[in-house]
């Protein structure tokens, strides 16, 4: 007698790092389920779409995700991934974000706790733990880890601050029983939609795009994400516990040069100081208004842009069996899968 495949249930695995996970856990020979706020709307999954059984439902509609869940299932044998949220940087759209990705992440925990699942899996970022206001002007990266307890600064995004809240209701879940494991991944590098998301840079390489911002980039690959937190769901010891994700931290200019040889175009040459990224933001800023199109710069991105912050991501490698990708393998790997759009 065969044992049942072990299921696992994702939300938000028709967008990037979502996508990534479901197809590990496809791999990993999991019954996969997933959620899609329209029917047919398969994501990055188009190839794999018939292997997953899809739900039509929205992280802020309460019935739909119980009738996901749990309508019909036995307890304790649904493991789930919470990897929707909206990631914006423009103005109008923090109000939605802050609703769906904090009240949204509300909404599937207390689902979680209704349905008595097994681990709940949640996909947060780096700009969750803050970014503390370097007064005293050093020069030096900031260093954080998982301790770092969140601030208030000017350096956090509307978007950290929706993330915060966001783990704020996972901890929750953890505190009422739930048993819980929280990634933490710096930009996510990969295959996907090249017009959106953090994978927008190879676009802009692609483009041959002329500037470089000034400031550091932290960066992993969306298989170490998808892996990583695949290893930390089925490690029953490891529960109530965060993990950075975060393969190295670089200049920006390295990383785009690294980029560029990969994809045989000319590297961005000119280094965009700080003081003129904080200058062109209301410029695009009203450029957006007049064409009622999205701001290419917008205050927080400039901030960000020019940032110098170091992430620490060894922790999860001393807890599980578990090394990063070399930044030459993911690029080359992209590389190639871009260069054939």
């Amino acid at each position: 007698m065969s044992l049942p495949l072990r299921t696992v249930f994702i939300t938000g695995a028709t967008g990037f790092v979502g996508s990534h996970i479901a197809r590990h856990y496809l791999a990993a020979g999991y019954r996969v389920e997933a959620l899609t706020r329209a029917k047919g709307n398969v994501g990055l999954l188009a190839d794999v779409a018939d292997q997953i059984t899809w739900h039509e439902g929205d992280i802020m509609d309460i019935p739909s995700l119980e009738s996901a869940m749990y309508v019909g299932r036995d307890p304790g044998n649904l493991d789930v991934i919470h990897a929707a949220a909206v990631v914006s940087f423009s103005p109008k759209d923090h109000e939605r974000m802050g609703h769906i990705n904090a009240e949204g992440t509300a909404n599937v925990v207390n689902v979680c706790l209704k349905a008595n699942i097994r681990k709940l899996g949640y996909v947060s970022s780096v700009a969750a733990l803050g970014r503390p206001d370097n007064k005293g002007g050093s020069t030096e990266p900031v260093r954080l880890d998982e301790d770092r307890k969140w601030e208030d600064s000017p350096n956090n995004s509307e978007y950290a601050k929706s993330k915060y809240r966001a783990e704020l209701e996972v901890w929750r879940g953890g505190a009422e029983g739930l048993s819980v494991v929280m990634v933490n991944p710096s930009i996510v590098l990969g295959e996907g939609d090249w017009t959106r998301s953090s994978v927008q840079l190879f676009k802009y390489v692609y483009d041959e795009k002329p500037f470089y911002p000034a400031g550091l980039v932290n960066y992993v690959d969306v298989q170490d994400v998808a892996e990583s937190l695949f290893q930390l769901m089925e490690t029953d010891s490891v529960t109530n516990e965060r993990f950075i994700l975060n393969a190295g931290t670089i200049p920006y200019k390295e990383l785009l040069e690294q980029m560029a040889a990969v994809l045989h175009k000319r590297p961005p040459r000119t280094r965009m100081p700080p003081v003129l990224t904080h200058l062109l933001w209301p410029v695009e800023a009203v450029r957006a208004w007049l064409t009622g199109g999205t701001p290419l710069i917008t205050r927080e991105t400039a901030r960000s842009a020019s940032s110098l912050y170091a992430f620490d991501g060894q922790k999860i490698t001393k807890t599980i069996d578990f090394q990063y990708r070399p930044l030459s393998e993911t690029l080359t790997r992209s590389g190639r899968a871009y260069a054939g759009l």
